[in-house]
């Protein structure tokens, strides 16, 4: 066999491993970007119904404006992280406003379910209810939305940090790890949210 042969076959061998590797890249990173428009279509069909919620409960708690505004405020906090990092899921640190901003906005709903309790009335109507059913249900897709999308990073980091991908991954634009979307108080962020109305 001619030598000649030889490197030509060596040569189309590695340029096929690459084309490879760059493939695999590109293909998780889709993936794990596809996840989080999941999350970001469950984000924003909360934070619709956040006002729908806020509305019911302003005829009741006519006393509790400062609860119903920070709801509101944290709500379009929220927003604008889910607008920062949707534009880009690569970034890390609109990936961190946003966990934050989530944080902020559960406790804000903490806050005002814990103020609801005192009005048995607001509890009690079928407005309420039904927002609060469709709240949880949300909370829920939103959780294994999150799941699906850390999980799709974690593949995507995974591959990317493994022999042999990792030396070319710099090379073809996949210098940075993809961040989790972790909120700061991750145990009460897995489990539904306790709505009692």
């Amino acid at each position: 066999m001619d030598m000649s042969l030889i490197i030509l076959v060596i040569i189309v061998v590695a340029i096929f491993w690459a084309v490879s590797i760059y493939n695999n890249l590109v293909k998780l990173k889709n993936r794990y970007a596809n996840a989080f428009s999941q999350i970001e279509v469950q984000l924003k069909r909360r934070y619709d119904l956040i006002p729908n919620l806020i509305e019911t409960a302003k005829g009741y708690m006519k006393h509790e404006s400062e609860t119903l505004e920070a709801v509101i405020a944290a709500r379009n906090q929220a927003m604008s992280g889910l607008d920062k990092a949707a534009a880009d899921p690569t970034n890390a640190s609109a990936m961190g406003q946003l966990a934050s901003a989530e944080g902020i906005l559960g406790s804000a709903m903490g806050r005002l379910n814990v103020v609801m309790e005192a009005y048995p009335d607001l509890k009690a109507n079928q407005n309420m209810m039904q927002l609060s059913e469709e709240l949880t249900t949300t909370e829920n897709k939103v959780s294994f939305a999150r799941q699906a999308f850390n999980d799709q990073v974690t593949a995507y980091n995974t591959y990317k940090q493994t022999f042999p991908p990792v030396v070319l991954a710099n090379t073809f634009g996949h210098s940075a790890d993809a961040s989790l979307l972790e909120f700061e108080d991750s145990a009460a962020i897995q489990e539904a949210p306790k709505v009692s109305f």
